[in-house]
């Protein structure tokens, strides 16, 4: 999350297009857009296909013919959210990524958005990245992700705490509509509560000595592109990307495994799925460094105690953001709901995290 990243010399610029989407009637845009990146298409031929997956932007595809290898994705900025995404972070993390064979071409920003190539394969669910074989490609991805080199020679530094302060401050004290603001006051905990175990987090996690390194920071399963035919998963979406913990990023996959739609935290991995999980992307994380691929239990079972511990933070950060979204976006979500979900399973789980010692 911290602003250490150093795009490689050398890695194309991203032009600007000074063009504005409107998110609800985004055709017009969507075709000022694509006549400056695809002139040969004719406008009358260009289709437009909404994905509906996202809870921060909205995106849609545009492409001719019945083919959609050649699809150019148009992300809208959703509503607000340029006062907890650092959109120039964004875009730096794409153009890092890429340079690393890890991520889509960009192709543009616009006013409110950018634009960017469809990678081909099927975005996961979650009941797909408990699979063994998807698993350990993800696993493997990761630790490809997390041994990049970006910070140009500086000790990189995670900007958690930050950020989670930042979000703090922005959530609300009240929300206008009645039943929203009952449900807010009655089943969110208080702003102090909130605070105290901030500072919690940070005491207890900040001491864990775990690894700053570059972080995905929101790899939930529709973020995750399976390609069957290419044996490989791409992650995409890199606005909350960053340098982070690196038990920061295994922790909130975990958490995920709940999803989003329909949250269901029986579906966390247990203790001996994750060891497994946890072997895998070690050996990929310390080859990929050049240190063999051995991997010690004693190794295993200290990412375990972090990530766990870390998990917790994932909670609390995307409470705080649900809690803001609930204030600003404009996509049909139930926020508010979202918020009461993950804090509670903090309070859950703080007293079984909190008992794991680390060996």
């Amino acid at each position: 999350m911290a602003n250490y990243i150093h795009v490689p010399e050398g890695s194309p610029a991203v032009p600007k297009i000074n063009v504005t989407v409107d998110e609800h009637d985004f055709r017009a845009g969507a075709l000022k857009l694509i006549k400056e990146l695809r002139p040969r298409w004719k406008p009358s031929e260009v289709k437009i296909k909404c994905f509906t997956d996202g809870i921060t932007n909205k995106l849609i595809g545009c492409y001719v013919g019945g083919v959609t290898e050649d699809m150019v994705l148009v992300r809208i900025y959703g509503n607000k959210t340029e006062l907890f995404v650092d959109r120039e972070s964004e875009v730096q993390n794409f153009r890092v990524l890429q340079a690393h064979r890890c991520a889509p071409q960009i192709y543009c920003t616009f006013n409110n958005g950018l634009c960017y190539e469809f990678l081909q394969g099927t975005a996961l669910e979650p009941k797909h990245i408990r699979n063994p074989l998807i698993f350990r490609l993800i696993a493997r991805q990761l630790a490809k992700y997390h041994s990049i080199h970006a910070h140009n020679g500086w000790v990189p530094k995670s900007n958690l705490w930050l950020k989670m302060g930042k979000y703090f401050s922005l959530v609300p004290t009240h929300f206008q509509d009645p039943a929203q603001n009952l449900r807010f006051s009655q089943e969110v905990p208080g702003r102090e509560c909130l605070r105290e175990e901030m500072l919690w987090l940070q005491r207890s996690l900040s001491v864990l000595g775990c690894p700053v390194v570059l972080c995905h920071n929101d790899l939930l399963s529709k973020n995750i592109i399976y390609n069957q035919g290419a044996g490989n998963v791409k992650f995409i979406d890199y606005e909350y990307a960053g340098y982070n913990y690196q038990a920061y990023d295994i922790g909130n996959h975990f958490n995920e495994f709940a999803g989003v739609d329909e949250v269901d935290y029986s579906q966390y991995p247990g203790r001996e799925f994750q060891l497994q999980w946890l072997r895998v992307y070690l050996e990929a994380y310390k080859e990929q460094k050049g240190q063999g691929t051995e991997v010690s239990d004693m190794e295993v079972e200290v990412l375990y105690v972090q990530v766990n511990h870390f998990a917790l933070a994932s909670h609390f950060f995307w409470g705080l953001w649900a809690l803001i979204q609930a204030e600003y976006s404009t996509i049909d979500f139930d926020f508010i709901g979202y918020a009461i979900i993950r804090f509670a399973q903090y309070f859950k789980m703080k007293p079984e995290v909190t008992a794991l010692n680390s060996p």
